[in-house]
């Protein structure tokens, strides 16, 4: 059963100008994306800076409210209930934010803010509150005495740490994890990483794995959706999209993947121009203008995600289902 759906989702920022503040367009940050995440799955979501998926993240829990759409969480359509009952709502749905560093009130020890949900939901209180975050302190890797401490006092790694007990508190089903290794050491990377895997299988959660990382998503990922300019132009698990990709900008993202060996056997598929403005996105194909193997099809007419041969889909007139072969096949890596 899916635990989360949405439907044709969109996010518009108006642009204004003047002293007037005369809205003169809109960006077009989320532009009509359609997703399930099944329960107890870890969907990735990868795409360049700018591509709007933390903002699609963030609409999803209605951080940021989205301008049309349908978002169904347990087969409720949260767009339409009333506050109260969205504020319950939230304890199931948690975010893990991309900057440990901004994301804590540095007024706050630690105690505090890990707290802080049970606190405002009346989860609990007093004592039984303490050894609740004390309980989330252990999980998380930190020690007893971290409790008084102030977010000042830690590591990068270590305040993520305390970002994901803070999620955790409310013993959430479905968290957003906006991400939440980009700003860490590698090193530091693997042991989150390897954490939330680890909570994953303890407490059952579902995971909305945001990264610009491809190889951070294929480790973390049950399946993985490429996002392009607000749009999603390839879904499919995990292993497909990394050995049979099917969309030219989702094999530009994985030739454009650092290799260990300094002598790479593989081909590097460099794009034409920049990324277009959201603002004034293209016709047809967002992709076309960067895209190598565009045709005239592609100017003109919008593709939509093809799912004709199961749970692979490509936003693609080109290549896809049935459509031309690639002409040079990725080499191992």
């Amino acid at each position: 059963m899916s635990l989360l759906e949405i439907r044709n989702l969109k996010k518009y920022f108006p642009v204004e100008e003047g002293l007037l503040a005369r809205r003169k367009g809109d960006v077009k940050a989320v532009d009509g994306v359609s997703l399930t995440v099944e329960e107890g799955e870890t969907l990735g979501v990868v795409g360049e800076s700018g591509c709007g998926k933390s903002t699609l993240g963030r609409t999803i829990l209605r951080l940021i409210e989205p301008t049309d759409g349908e978002i169904l969480f347990e087969d409720r359509d949260i767009m339409r209930i009333s506050s109260a009952e969205m504020r319950d709502l939230r304890r199931r749905m948690q975010i893990i934010f991309q900057d440990p560093y901004a994301s804590l009130n540095p007024r706050m020890r630690v105690g505090e803010i890990i707290g802080e949900g049970l606190k405002i939901h009346r989860m609990a209180s007093g004592g039984d509150r303490k050894e609740q975050v004390m309980a989330l302190l252990d999980k998380v890797g930190l020690r007893d005495d971290h409790y008084d401490r102030y977010p000042h006092e830690f590591s990068g790694g270590q305040r993520q740490r305390i970002g994901i007990a803070r999620a955790l508190a409310v013993s959430p089903k479905f968290i957003v994890a906006d991400e939440p290794v980009s700003s860490l050491d590698v090193s530091i990377q693997a042991q989150i990483i390897n954490l939330l895997q680890e909570l994953q299988e303890s407490m059952s959660l579902t995971f909305f794995f945001i990264s610009h990382d491809l190889r951070v998503v294929e480790h973390v990922s049950h399946r993985v959706a490429i996002m392009y300019l607000g749009k999603i132009v390839e879904i499919a698990p995990s292993a497909a999209i990394y050995t049979d990709a099917r969309h030219p900008y989702t094999r530009a993202l994985l030739s454009a993947v650092p290799m260990p060996d300094p002598n790479p056997k593989k081909d590097r598929m460099v794009l034409e121009g920049d990324v277009p403005s959201p603002v004034n996105p293209p016709t047809g194909c967002n992709f076309h203008p960067r895209c190598p193997f565009r045709e005239q099809v592609c100017t003109e007419v919008e593709p939509e995600l093809d799912f004709s041969l199961g749970g692979h889909g490509t936003a693609c007139h080109v290549f896809g289902p049935g459509k031309r072969s690639w002409p040079n096949p990725p080499r191992d890596t």
